[in-house]
């Protein structure tokens, strides 16, 4: 699984990658120009994005699932006075990772 390897270098070297580096990567990986990698790559992310906009979640064989987790309204504190605040109703972005993303780092 070429995403799978790919992040598992970078982090085992210590090093960050950007999207730039990252579809460097997979242009090499994947005998292609940089132009098609980032095609490539914005495809795969606009997809996820849009299946995360219609409420679905995305799961990828071996590396994870994304989905969104709906926050409730609440009430809560401002730290500096003490007084109550609403907090409205929000919405994020989950990441799990899959079994063979997690054993990569805890060998």
């Amino acid at each position: 699984m070429i995403l799978l390897s790919i992040v598992s270098q970078t982090f085992k070297t210590g090093a960050k990658m950007n999207k730039k580096q990252l579809v460097a990567k997979l242009a090499g990986s994947l005998n292609q120009s940089k132009a098609d990698a980032e095609r490539t790559f914005d495809t795969i992310t606009n997809t996820i994005l849009d299946a995360l906009k219609n409420d679905d979640s995305v799961k990828i064989a071996g590396f994870g699932t994304y989905k969104v987790a709906k926050r409730k309204a609440r009430i809560g504190r401002n730290p500096r006075t003490g007084e109550q605040i609403q907090i409205a109703a929000s919405q994020k972005v989950k990441f799990l990772p899959a079994k063979a993303l997690k054993e990569v780092f805890n060998k």
